[in-house]
């Protein structure tokens, strides 16, 4: 064995008292040495260092200096010293180093025995002092962190307009100075051309407004802003209206009067907010100023400054609260709009670039002039109406799209989250007004939600905190490629083209047929052209969010609801319900460990997403096709502009090719498992509406007489997920190709049918299947299939496109009527009890699981006139009678729409509970063209994923054992107790256990 030299410690000399008692030796004591596999060489040996006299401060004076042999316990007790004594040197100096005693020239060994007044729980204590003083000093970092978001929170919320208002006021003096106007970009220029002259006919109106001695209505209201924060709200808003308008270059005027006055009306209580808040710097002495105001103004003056002093902003609700502003009435909004309208058509003015010659006088003309035109109210409607609108110059509209990033109003996703839900209007954002619900002027759906017990709503405000809480940022390397492409022209991955198509010219023929062609023609074009203008200037919106918000850790969306219960974030531009293009760029800001699951399911995650029949083969089918395309998917990671651009064939692109990169990140990696991800993985309800019906009417499996099966919407197991669109559209084919076959001069339909019956295919159905359980109309599956028959390209006459379409959704719609008899009786049922409820002119009305009261706001509208400077507005108010047909229609799919959304509230907490990340989003692409949609995806982690499954089975299960169509009779029944409503529809017996068990359920 070899020699060791020990080292010897001289014990301290205690004094002898008869009244000093000794601890008893502790049962687990933690020695600096490993005495149960080491053994001491002489214990009685002793150096001539000795230990500090008082055992109390064993790290005052310098320690012992000692070897721990190298095991666990040395890592543990390492750990334990260098913690409490990081930031001292001295210290650390006297230690010993370890590494050199261990493995330097000596071999021999230092063995110390601990004194029996060093237990185990001294150096756990220091350990946890110091951990303490870091959880303390984190949580410090922290909150100031949070409070200097918070400040830039409310600044957003509070100064956008004043910001702006500065910009162009800076402007204006930088034009004046250097005598030229600003190289600005082309609707920057033409705002700053308008803000001076349209600043000073405001200040004229008001001081106008002062002198006057009758008074016109808006009178009050105008002098409650400075005429240049007005001016920059009317030019902005007006802009605003034009990008996002349907109507060629054309804004109603009802609509741009009423939202210019709802944006000064929100911003004068903003504006007398900041007022209170100043911190006054008048030339008046302390003594003046208390003169001069009242008790109540003096204390709040004293509260602000205390505030500011401390470089804090109080609870902003509580001062909106004490604002003694009244809501303004829609009339009140109305006449100051239109007085501003007027204003700015009187002083906005522009000029094309100069290429004529010196004699002939600049071609300077009206921006904007108020005429009259008929318009149809709701595309596919044959109703037309004469209005009133704003009509813009067509320069205008030349460089609008392409600059329009400099117009987006500055409200954006919250810095910080959104305060919790309390109440109607108690939530979101931290000062500008916000609603838990979208009421859209409803008085009945306002009084149910203001009226009900908040611990009954206890559950809708959990959920709807949970999905506010849900901190996103932006993926930058996404919006790289979308900065690339967009750069470079678009039309491609689903952007649209940034040219126009060029106008036909006129034919120099006179045969009518030709005219007739022609006409038709440019109609189209310039259909084409408005189309792609309008969805440019969406694409500049989205895009200057997210490069304003891509430099920020992290963001959040505060959500309402509509008054189904459906949740939306209260931001309308980028946000994760919007396009593949907003998916592709968003992403959870937390990032997780794929783990062996989350590998799994982000390769399952990129096939559905690529689409194309891919999401329809089983999870082990959707693994191999990912396996089998590895190589492009690698190539679509390294290279997506110029490289084989593989993921350009996906359904969804930008949303595949944030996938592939985080793939190829895993793949490429040592260990792939511990990678960490910021994807959501999105799980999707097959057909999430007729999943609804059939757990309502317990379809039993494999009864014939039943046409929706349990089975055909994946509610039970099977080895691959069924398709119900493709059900649907092989018996369209059916239809189509018996129609083919018969004799044009007896049916009218056959030439249709032979045009359509090789184009009918999965696709071509499924958005009206989609949409057909929430109330789809025959113009709206018309609209749909014609859409994509367009796609196809294979019809390019319009009224021959018309015809086919108008066809195909009839035997659409036959073919659903044929499969779904269970739902249909469902729905009929329901249809039947609103009908009798709405006969008595009453609105249908019931809860929802979760505590929410619903209202269908279907009454018929009175017209209220309002006479302004500009027209006489027409208002539309809701009346007192019900519109009996739309109660009846809406019903069935508002009510399982409400449905939907009690599941995923259900959902949403329950994740919160587990410590997932949650959101959800609408499955249907192309929702807001026909305004259909249900929460039927929810997203999460990759490793998370298994976790959710489970949870959304288990709340679904939980939802649909509950009673709930006979709970629904029996609240009818108890609120109208005259009336007599029809009996339950026949249902099934299908197990809803089974559900749990279904892997394609939501997959």
């Amino acid at each position: 064995m070899a020699s060791t030299t020990t080292l010897s410690i001289q014990h301290p000399t205690w004094t002898a008292s008869k009244h000093r008692k000794f601890h008893k030796p502790y049962k687990n004591l933690h020695f600096l040495s490993n005495p149960t596999s080491h053994s001491l060489s002489n214990t009685s040996s002793l150096s001539s260092s000795s230990f500090p006299l008082n055992p109390k401060f064993p790290l005052l004076n310098p320690p012992l200096p000692f070897h721990l042999l190298h095991d666990s316990s040395h890592d543990r007790i390492l750990e334990d010293f260098e913690i409490p004594t990081i930031c001292s040197h001295q210290k650390l100096e006297t230690l010993v180093n370890f590494d050199q005693i261990m493995h330097g020239e000596s071999s021999k060994r230092v063995f110390v025995q601990d004194p029996p007044w060093i237990p185990a729980l001294f150096w756990k204590g220091m350990y946890r002092t110091a951990n303490k003083k870091v959880k303390i000093e984190f949580k410090d970092i922290e909150k100031r962190k949070y409070n200097l978001l918070r400040r830039r929170q409310i600044r957003e919320e509070t100064e956008a307009w004043e910001r702006m208002a500065d910009e162009y006021r800076g402007l204006v003096r930088e034009m004046c100075e250097r005598k030229l106007a600003p190289n600005l970009p082309y609707v920057k220029g033409l705002l700053l051309g308008w803000f001076e002259p349209l600043k000073e006919a405001i200040e004229r109106e008001q001081k106008m407004e002062k002198s006057k001695k009758q008074k016109s209505a808006f009178s009050p209201n105008i002098e409650l802003l400075p005429a240049d924060k007005m001016a920059v709200i009317v030019m902005h808003k007006m802009m605003g209206l034009l990008m996002v308008g349907h109507e060629d270059g054309c804004v109603r005027v009802v609509q741009a009067a009423v939202q210019i006055g709802t944006a000064i009306e929100q911003e004068v209580r903003i504006h007398n907010f900041l007022e209170k808040t100043k911190n006054y710097k008048r030339k008046k002495t302390m003594h003046e100023v208390q003169e001069t105001m009242d008790k109540e103004k003096e204390v709040l003056r004293k509260r602000v400054n205390s505030l500011i002093r401390r470089k804090r902003l109080m609870e902003v609700q509580n001062l909106v609260k004490q604002d003694e502003t009244k809501p303004w009435s829609r009339g009140t909004q109305a006449k100051l709009g239109s007085r501003l309208i007027e204003l700015l058509t009187e002083t906005a003015y522009v000029q094309p670039p100069v290429n004529q010659s010196e004699d002939i006088p600049p071609d300077v003309r009206p921006a904007f002039r108020h005429i009259f035109k008929t318009l149809t109210k709701n595309p596919g409607q044959k109703i037309v109406k004469k209005y009133g609108v704003i009509e813009c110059d067509p320069l205008i509209l030349t460089g609008l799209d392409g600059t329009a990033k400099h117009m987006l109003i500055p409200y954006f996703p919250m810095l910080v989250p959104p305060k919790k839900w309390k109440g109607y209007d108690k939530g979101g954002h931290l000062f500008l007004p916000s609603y838990v619900m979208r009421t859209h002027g409803s008085r009945q759906q306002q009084i149910a939600v203001r009226s009900v017990p908040g611990k009954q709503m206890q559950k809708v405000f959990e959920a709807l905190d949970t999905l506010g809480n849900t901190k996103w940022r932006v993926n930058r390397r996404l919006l790289d490629v979308v900065e690339r492409i967009w750069t470079s022209g678009g039309n491609i991955a689903g952007l649209v083209d940034r040219e126009d198509i060029p106008i036909p010219e006129k034919p120099s023929s006179d045969d009518l047929t030709e005219i007739q062609k022609w006409k038709w023609s440019v109609r189209k074009a310039k259909k084409i052209n408005q189309e792609r203008h309008s969805q440019r200037c969406d694409t500049e919106l989205k895009l200057s969010v997210a490069r304003k918000l891509k430099d920020e850790e992290g963001f959040y969306y505060p959500h309402n609801l509509d008054f189904r219960g459906r949740a939306y974030p209260m931001h309308p531009h980028l946000t994760h319900l919007s396009s593949d293009l907003c998916r592709g760029v968003l992403e959870f800001e937390e990032g997780r460990p794929l783990g062996k699951s989350g590998l799994r399911w982000l390769k399952i995650h990129l096939a559905n997403l690529y689409s194309g029949g891919v999401e329809k083969l089983s999870h082990d089918g959707r693994l191999a096709f990912v396996e089998n395309h590895l190589s492009e998917i690698f190539d679509s990671a390294k290279n997506p502009v110029n490289g084989k651009r593989w993921w350009l064939k996906a359904e969804d692109p930008f949303q595949c090719l944030a996938a592939c990169i985080n793939l190829s990140e895993a793949l490429n990696s040592a260990s792939p498992h511990t990678v960490i991800s910021h994807l959501p993985i999105h799980q999707d309800g097959s057909c999430n509406g007729l999943q609804h019906y059939a757990a309502l009417g317990r379809d039993s499996v494999g009864n014939e007489s039943i046409g929706l099966e349990a089975a055909a919407v994946n509610l039970v197991a099977s080895e691959k997920p069924s398709d119900v669109y493709s059900e649907i559209a092989i018996r369209v084919h059916e239809i189509i190709r018996r129609d083919s076959y018969k004799d044009p001069a007896t049916n009218p339909h056959a030439l249709l049918a032979k045009i359509l019956v090789d184009q009918v295919d999965r696709k071509l159905v499924k958005q009206t299947v989609m949409t057909s359980v929430y109330g789809v109309t025959y113009v709206g599956a018309r609209e749909q299939i014609k859409r994509r028959l367009e796609e196809k390209g294979l019809i390019t006459d319009d009224r021959l496109l018309f015809s086919a379409a108008c066809y195909t959704a009839k035997v659409t719609l036959t073919a659903l009527g044929e499969l779904f008899q269970a739902a249909r009786d469902i729905m009929s049922w329901l249809g039947d009890c609103a009908k009798i409820i709405a006969s008595e002119d009453q609105p249908v009305q019931w809860t929802t699981p979760l505590g929410l009261p619903v209202v269908q706001p279907y009454y018929k509208s009175e017209r209220h006139l309002i006479r302004t400077s500009l027209q006489i507005l027409a208002l539309q108010r809701e009346g007192s009678s019900v519109q009996v047909r739309k109660q009846r229609t809406a019903f069935p799919p508002n009510f399982v729409h409400s449905l939907d959304g009690s599941h995923m509230m259900m959902t949403a907490v329950a994740c919160r509970d587990a410590g997932l990340c949650f959101a959800e989003a609408l499955g249907i692409r192309n929702v807001y063209l026909f305004g259909y949609g249900v929460h039927d995806s929810f997203w999460t982690h990759a490793r998370d994923v298994d976790l959710m499954n489970r949870i959304l089975r288990e709340k679904f299960v939980e939802l649909y054992n509950m009673p709930i169509l006979e709970n629904l009779l029996e609240d009818f029944q108890t609120a109208y107790p005259s009336l007599k409503f029809p009996p339950l529809p026949e249902r099934g017996n299908f197990d809803l256990q089974k559900v749990l068990r279904s892997p394609y359920f939501f997959n």
